[in-house]
């Protein structure tokens, strides 16, 4: 089956078909680099992963463009305030999107492109559209003339043919003949970095650099140009003017754009300060996994409401799947196969692939793979489930992560290395004289790494019991080792919305 995504420009479904051979080109808006990241930002980032995998997953090859917007009024105003190079101030925070990126796993693109690295780029555009009389220049500024280029509005479907021209509405503060031309290009301000072009020394307009970035490495015509809601208008719409002005083409096939996420009824934003980044999250113990699928856990066009309890529940859910691939992997199952068993891994593998064909509706897609694993579990409990029906699970559960990917985890020591938490200082301890140390414990009864091999009933019910208690408090770091260390023990923990089941292997 085709995938078929939600077009903006055209408001409908559609089905999706790269433009050339085997090759989808896809540019996607990353993150002005002026300070961390927060969760909400990560919820497009993660919706464009999912995006991606499962281009790549479909048998497309990708040509994928981020950009790093690294030059504009935030990045410097903020390195002005920090008395601190451009340059060096955004280097901060490219590297903390880079880290994080690595903690969400989130694919790399083939090209990031960082705005600064390509200002000849954006000053060859902005001459096009002078010499096509699409952009005058007014105090040592560039603006786009609106009223030249009809079908400004395509993609917002807005009327602004009752803006007055001459008001100053723009946030930029510069002169422009219309309300509705925006700048491509600023006249330079004392302090500020600047570059020499014809058209006298400046910096670009936001808008202007994902244009010529994304057009000089994808072709003046491509596939898919995603983002957040947020950034339809006007920075997409804006986008769509100057290019296609620019090339008399059509800029972009398919326009994809992602909800927000959502924190007591209010889009979580910096202006806000209602928001959290990564750090804060892997501070209070949450893993990086959990985030992932939290942010992945609804449609995108749709917006997600962020608690702490979804936080917990999105923990649980990868659990529960860790524990079923445990099951697979690890345990004993009587010789033969069940026709039954295997045609219904085969059924929630065509059930995931036709969700996420059906416009990437994740929910569906978790749906079908945790029919199968609860259908599985029941099979293995009753002693229905057979060695030859094994592989069939395992190859439905890898074909789900190679999308989602949660079911391996950023382990204590990257988050060690990347600053994110202290590095362990658990120690193993032997036992006080005549005093037995349950397994995962050490000799002051806190989880360690002295093991031993038998535990009684009472003991991992208390092992249970002090991760639950974990979990409740957020921290999945400590739930993640005590279930670990009971593991090792031979424990295998299998979470239900009845509560947590235990069984020696």
């Amino acid at each position: 089956m085709p995938l078929h995504l939600y077009n903006t420009l055209t408001r409908r479904i559609e089905e999706f078909q790269p433009l050339e051979g085997n090759t989808v080109r896809m540019y996607t808006c990353g993150p002005t680099v002026y300070d961390y990241a927060h969760i909400g930002n990560y919820r497009t980032f993660v919706f464009q992963d999912i995006l991606r995998r499962y281009l790549k997953y479909k048998g497309y090859q990708l040509r994928h463009v981020i950009n790093l917007t690294d030059v504009d009024d935030n990045t410097i105003r903020r390195s002005q305030a920090a008395g601190i190079p451009l340059r060096a101030y955004t280097d901060k925070y490219t590297q903390a999107f880079q880290i994080d990126r690595q903690l969400l796993n989130l694919e790399d693109p083939e090209i990031f492109a960082r705005a600064t690295e390509h200002i000849p780029d954006m000053v060859k555009l902005v001459e096009k559209l002078v010499e096509r009389g699409y952009a005058y220049a007014s105090e040592g500024s560039v603006y786009f003339k609106v009223s030249a280029f009809p079908h400004y509005g395509q993609l917002t479907q807005i009327d602004l043919s009752g803006a007055l021209a001459g008001a100053r509405v723009d946030t930029d503060k510069y002169d422009k003949a219309d309300a509705r031309d925006f700048v491509l290009w600023k006249a330079a301000k004392p302090g500020e970095p600047f570059w020499e072009t014809p058209f006298g020394p400046g910096r670009p307009g936001w808008h202007i650099e994902c244009s010529a970035m994304s057009m000089k490495y994808l072709g003046e015509t491509f596939d898919i140009h995603s983002g957040g809601s947020d950034l339809i208008f006007p920075h997409h719409e804006n986008e769509i003017a100057q290019s296609e002005a620019a090339t008399g083409k059509p800029f972009v096939r398919f326009w994809v754009h992602s909800e927000h996420l959502i924190v007591n009824g209010e889009k979580m934003s910096k202006s806000l300060g209602n928001f959290f980044t990564l750090r804060d999250l892997i501070a209070k113990g949450t893993r990086p996994s959990a985030v992932r699928y939290l942010l992945a856990s609804v449609p995108y066009r749709k917006p997600l409401n962020f608690t702490f309890d979804g936080l917990h529940q999105a923990q649980q859910s990868i659990e529960r799947l860790r524990n079923f691939r445990f099951r697979l992997e690890k345990e004993s199952f009587p010789a033969g196969e069940s026709a039954a068993l295997q045609a219904n891994a085969r059924e929630a593998l065509q059930k995931f692939e036709a969700a996420l064909d059906d416009n990437l509706n994740v929910a569906e897609a978790h749906g079908a793979v945790f029919d199968m694993v609860r259908d599985g579990n029941t099979a293995m409990d009753r002693g229905e489930f057979h060695d030859g029906d094994r592989a069939a699970f395992l190859a439905t559960l890898a074909s789900w992560d190679r999308v989602f990917a949660v079911l391996e985890d950023t382990d204590h020591a990257k988050l060690a290395k990347f600053g994110l938490v202290k590095p362990s200082e658990t120690k193993t301890e032997e036992a006080p004289a005549g005093k037995e140390v349950p397994a995962g414990q050490t000799g002051d009864g806190q989880p360690g790494s002295a093991l031993v091999e038998a535990l009684s009933d009472a003991q991992i019910e208390e092992q249970i019991a002090a991760r639950a208690a974990a979990r409740r408090h957020g921290n999945f770091a400590r739930s993640d080792e005590i279930r670990a260390n009971l593991l090792q023990a031979g424990v295998i923990l299998e979470d239900t919305k009845a509560g947590t089941r235990w069984k020696r292997k």
